[in-house]
C-alpha cells in the first residue's frame, strides 16, 4: 500500500516554546539551549548587538518538519514564551 501524507496548511505562526515543551515532552530551556547553540533546527535563536536576551521564531512549517508536531492555534494554556 502507498501512504500519502497530506501536509498541513501552515501560517507561518511562531510556535512558543512551552507549547513545543508540552508536545515533546522536553523542558523549555532545554529547546532554548539546543536552538542557541544550534542543535535543534526546528527554529531560529537571536540576540540582537547589545543584549544579553534571545528571541526565538519557530515557524509552524519547520516545526513539523523537524519534529512532526503542528497545531493551527496554540493549545490552551500555552500562550507566549
Amino acid at each position: 500500500m502507498n501512504y500519502t501524507i497530506t501536509p498541513p496548511k501552515f501560517t507561518g505562526r511562531n510556535v512558543p516554546l512551552v507549547e513545543i515543551a508540552q508536545a515533546t515532552g522536553k523542558s523549555a530551556q532545554f529547546l532554548r539551549v539546543g536552538l542557541q547553540r544550534g542543535i535543534l533546527k526546528f527554529g531560529f535563536a537571536y540576540k540582537n548587538d547589545g543584549s544579553s536576551e534571545y528571541s526565538y521564531y519557530c515557524p509552524d512549517k519547520k516545526v513539523w518538519e523537524e519534529l512532526g508536531y503542528f497545531a493551527e492555534a496554540a493549545p490552551t494554556g500555552t500562550d507566549g514564551d
